[in-house]
């Protein structure tokens, strides 16, 4: 394999791993913080990045680009932090809580994506990168947007980081999530931290969304891929620590490049499933995850 060839996989499958760590961190987020799986993660994912596009269309240049994303990023904090009082909190205290909450964001993820095809039509569309210059690196091309797409993902992740540790309303979030009861019992609100938690999430999802619709075109639909990326992501990595999800994403991005490369597009999902099963079999708790024991 050349060297420009290798450099090049390499590359796409680092931003690929960038774009999935910012999904997946806020699926992670949801998930220990709730103890519940969000299916319309991905349809946030879809509703960001079109809610960027609309408001990018008003302006011009990268003064468009990041009014976009700006806007959607507030936006979808409100939608998230509003779905927790629709979706999860009137069953919270029912026993089948995990699979009512399926059920509903299910309904929320079909009536986004109905309501996205409604609003903008089925045409794809793309968002215009505020960046379009190339450079070579030992002969492989390599867009400018590219890097400063992977750039603000990392430092999105970093600040949500310091906030979860070093913020007394990232540590209550975080105290919620370790015990529920005991946080009530000191007095946090814990209805609101749980919207809080998804509306993060929902912010980090349409970050992501913006940036891959600046990459890709996009139609409705196409939240369902970034969801089934960061369901393979949690689980290969785990949940156990922030950085689990993170280390993981970038496997399954450059594994992802890889086998695009070498397989073709259609067998990529394939190999991504088959890595998860593996990893499964063998570390149940996944790759970073802490093995708990058990009578």
């Amino acid at each position: 394999m050349a060297l420009d060839t290798l450099l090049f996989i390499l590359t796409s499958g680092i931003l690929l791993g960038g774009l999935y760590a910012l999904m997946a961190t806020g699926l992670a987020v949801v998930w220990t913080t709730l103890g519940v799986f969000n299916f319309a993660h991905g349809t946030f994912v879809a509703l960001g990045a079109y809610i960027a596009w609309e408001v990018s269309q008003q302006a011009s240049g990268g003064l468009g680009f990041m009014l976009g994303a700006a806007v959607a990023m507030v936006v979808m904090f409100c939608v998230g932090f509003a779905s927790h009082y629709v979706l999860i909190k009137p069953f919270e205290r029912n026993a089948n809580l995990v699979l009512l909450a399926v059920i509903t964001t299910l309904a929320a993820a079909s009536l986004l994506e109905n309501g996205i095809l409604l609003t903008w039509g089925p045409r794809d569309k793309q968002i215009a990168p505020p960046i379009g210059s190339k450079f070579e690196l030992f002969g492989a091309t390599i867009g400018v947007h590219d890097f400063v797409v992977l750039g603000i993902a990392l430092v999105a992740l970093l600040a949500l980081a310091l906030f979860l540790r070093r913020t007394s309303y990232g540590r209550a979030m975080r105290a919620v999530a370790q015990n529920r009861e005991a946080a009530e019992l000191m007095g946090f609100n814990v209805s609101r931290l749980f919207a809080a938690a998804i509306g993060l999430s929902a912010a980090t999802a349409a970050l992501a969304g913006i940036f891959i619709g600046s990459l890709r075109f996009m139609n409705p639909a196409f939240g369902a891929d970034p969801l089934m990326k960061s369901l393979v992501v949690v689980i290969l990595g785990g949940v156990a620590r922030f950085t689990s999800p993170i280390y993981a994403a970038f496997i399954v991005g450059i594994a992802e490049s890889f086998s695009s490369y070498f397989l073709g597009l259609y067998w990529t999902p394939a190999v991504l499933f088959g890595l998860m099963i593996v990893v499964l079999l063998i570390r149940p708790e996944g790759l970073f995850g802490r093995r708990v024991k058990t009578l």
